[in-house]
């Protein structure tokens, strides 16, 4: 392909993405094919010979397209959000365009220099202490692939900051704490590290929270024990039920652990922060007071196309004395002066992708307070949807509204007919919301997810698509409505006939 072929084909992807979109809202939201439904039409192995690129685009519209989940589509109410805006594809063309690995300032001073003030910006965004700024040239930020690299990379710097401090302790001594509903981040930083991890209890009374007594009473048993906790994944807006642990606790119970690493872990609802009017909710005092490092996910909830994980440490010098490995081929008289920041020590890599230009076209373009009026839309959605279980007779609300932003976790659990009709047992209501739940996943035109929070069977309904608006919320809650009679209708057929 030459410059003028290629002008041509971008010219026609272009016009192929935007009719995606226009018809996006007609499309089922999950896709309808079978397992393994490419093998009948694609090769086992590379063609020989070339192929014209005509034919090329077009197979990506006949094969690939119909294979896809559509994140973006107003009807997805599962997971979470997957950030997408015309500026973030924009900005992947153009960093494809000039391709290179931005390892460090010389591969490339641009990639460097606008990473350091779009993380800034971001940074400030947030409301973040000072401290985190890569201006103070003592903390900073970088961007990273996931929340799960940064969880990763903040474990191994807090690692090595304990050895370091403690030669004689053993890795096999070293323990990670979570909570039972941390990320699976946690758990799988521990199978890649060869480290222990502990799973602190979590109550539905406390709203899934981490409370500073139950940390008190871990770190002092696994003290007996002669373990040594080296590190904290704490939760603000957990993945399952949106919970946010109480850091105001954990702040009072570490400070008599002042080895304990903690990391805050904001993946989805740290783009929150954007908006005052969520930052007491979510802790953002105490996570500037406390936190050794701070993650949220630009890519989940911030209008950023994947992949733009956004990672901030309050000291690099524990990220870098950790992860520099600088072999004579990488060195350079910059580096060495010590004038310019060398990413590839922030990270596990060498080579790193120019992420940081969708962050810069993204705030650019939607500026601070159209950020912020996209944050509050999608929570005022949620809210109205909230409101739609909270009044309904045959849904109830598992946590409360206020508490997570933009998601609501609800089960079917019908009003009782009578006074002397016998509750519902739990082992009932989980047994009706598993059936409800697959007569949801039998649909193309909505999905929501399910989950498991103490034994309770329930379903995640959660809001920020920048395409969905209040017509999508009623539908949405006509068609739960809709299939939740249909649902008991079955169960009340299925107990009669035994």
């Amino acid at each position: 392909m030459d410059i003028e072929q290629f002008r041509k084909a971008g010219y026609q992807a272009i016009d192929r993405i935007c009719d995606y979109y226009y018809s996006l809202e007609k499309r089922p939201v999950i896709s309808e094919v079978e397992p393994g439904y490419l093998k009948q039409y694609i090769p086992p192995a590379a063609p020989e010979r070339g192929e014209h690129f005509d034919v090329i685009a077009d197979d990506y519209q006949k094969l690939i397209v119909p294979g896809l989940t559509h994140w973006q589509h107003p009807s997805f109410f599962a997971y979470f959000p997957t950030g997408c805006s015309f500026e973030g594809i924009l900005a992947d063309l153009y960093s494809t365009a000039t391709p290179n690995p931005g390892f460090n300032w010389t591969s490339s001073p641009a990639c460097t220099e606008l990473e350091a003030i779009v993380m800034d910006w971001a940074c400030q965004l947030l409301g973040l202490s000072p401290e985190f700024l890569n201006s103070s040239e003592v903390g900073g930020g970088a961007i990273q692939n996931t929340a799960s690299d940064s969880a990763l990379i903040a474990i191994v710097a807090a690692r090595s900051l304990y050895l370091r401090h403690h030669p004689d302790v053993s890795l096999t001594n070293l323990v990670i704490y979570t909570t039972s509903q941390t990320h699976s981040l946690g758990v799988k930083a521990g199978l890649v590290l060869g480290l222990s991890v502990r799973v602190l209890g979590v109550r539905a009374e406390d709203n899934f929270s981490l409370r500073g007594e139950t940390l008190r009473l871990a770190l002092e048993e696994d003290e007996r024990q002669g373990l040594k906790p080296f590190v904290l994944i704490a939760t603000v807006g957990t993945t399952s039920s949106g919970a946010i642990d109480n850091l105001p606790e954990i702040q009072q119970i570490v400070q008599k652990h002042p080895s304990l690493w903690i990391h805050v872990d904001a993946a989805w609802a740290g783009i929150a922060l954007a908006c005052p009017e969520y930052r007491e909710k979510c802790h953002l005092k105490t996570i500037n007071e406390l936190a050794d490092s701070f993650c949220t996910n630009f890519h989940k909830w911030g209008l950023v196309n994947f992949d733009a994980s956004t990672l901030w440490v309050r000291d690099r010098k524990y990220l870098t004395d950790a992860l520099d490995v600088t072999p004579p081929f990488l060195r350079t008289k910059q580096g060495d002066a010590g004038t310019v920041i060398d990413y590839r020590n922030w990270h596990l890599a060498l080579g790193r992708r120019f992420r940081s230009l969708k962050l810069w076209f993204v705030l650019r373009s939607f500026g601070a307070e159209g950020f912020r009026n996209y944050i509050r839309k999608t929570v005022a959605l949620n809210q109205i949807f909230a409101e739609f279980v909270a009044s309904s007779d045959l849904f109830s609300l598992i946590t409360p509204p206020s508490f997570a932003p933009a998601l609501s976790v609800f089960r079917l659990d019908p009003q009782l007919k009578t006074l002397e009709q016998p509750s519902h047992s739990l082992e009932t209501l989980n047994k009706l919301n598993k059936l409800f739940y697959s007569r949801l996943t039998a649909r193309h035109d909505i999905l929501l997810t399910s989950t498991v929070l103490n034994g309770v069977s329930c379903i995640r309904f959660a809001v920020g698509s920048a395409r969905t608006d209040i017509s999508h919320i009623i539908q949405a809650c006509e068609l739960l409505h809709k299939e939740a009679k249909l649902t008991l209708k079955s169960w009340e057929q299925a107990q009669e006939r035994y």
